[in-house]
């Protein structure tokens, strides 16, 4: 049936490419999108046009900002910047920043060390954080990373490559659930785990 409706089909193409999108989602989107006023169509492609051109990561902390301002949170006076809480995903920044417990800085890593995925450390911004840290202004490290195989592999690793610098290195408190994401914590529970959060430093 999709065959004899090109446009359909070459609509859902682009879709499949979009990681996340659970299949089943995928025709309950099309069917939204179709079915919709063409206005609310136009603004969101006008949207996510304009957002790719002007979006971007910072260079330092990799959140994504406004091409043509400074990061807010790096650039601050108001925050900590001897603390960096090191982060997945943007999403999981903003999760922490909602719970109003956190007032440092962040590093988005990109992503999480998955062999099985073909994501290796190489794929990670790790090497930019060993950076950050060798100027010498940064005196904590927190990592805030999925409870997860991916999150404690790449927990290691990162532990790994800061041992040399001799910053303090913790992580969440085990009140995190086994195999939760950062990104669906409630407040409350990201504030126990920042509060009651572990040091590694007796492992670098």
């Amino acid at each position: 049936m999709i065959n004899s409706v090109p446009h359909l089909k070459q609509l859902l193409r682009q879709l499949q490419q979009v990681p996340y999108l659970a299949s089943k989602n995928l025709y309950r989107v099309v069917d939204h999108l179709l079915g919709s006023d063409p206005r609310m169509v136009a603004n969101l492609c006008d949207a996510l046009t304009k957002a790719r051109d002007q979006i971007i990561r910072c260079s330092d902390c990799f959140i994504w900002i406004e091409r043509s301002k400074p990061c807010s949170f790096c650039t601050s006076s108001k925050r900590d910047q001897s603390v960096v809480c090191v982060v997945q995903s943007w999403q999981d920044a903003l999760s922490i920043e909602t719970s109003e417990s956190y007032r440092g800085l962040y590093h988005v890593l990109c992503g999480l060390v998955s062999p099985l995925d073909g994501v290796g450390p190489q794929d990670l911004t790790v090497q930019h954080l060993v950076r950050r840290v060798e100027k010498g202004k940064i005196k904590e490290i927190i990592l805030a990373l999925n409870q997860t195989p991916e999150g404690e592999a790449t927990s290691i690793y990162v532990v790994g490559q800061l041992k040399k610098s001799g910053v303090m290195v913790s992580a969440l408190s085990r009140g995190v659930p086994a195999g939760g994401s950062i990104a669906f914590m409630d407040r409350l529970t990201i504030y126990q785990a920042l509060s009651d959060r572990r040091s590694l430093s007796g492992n670098l």
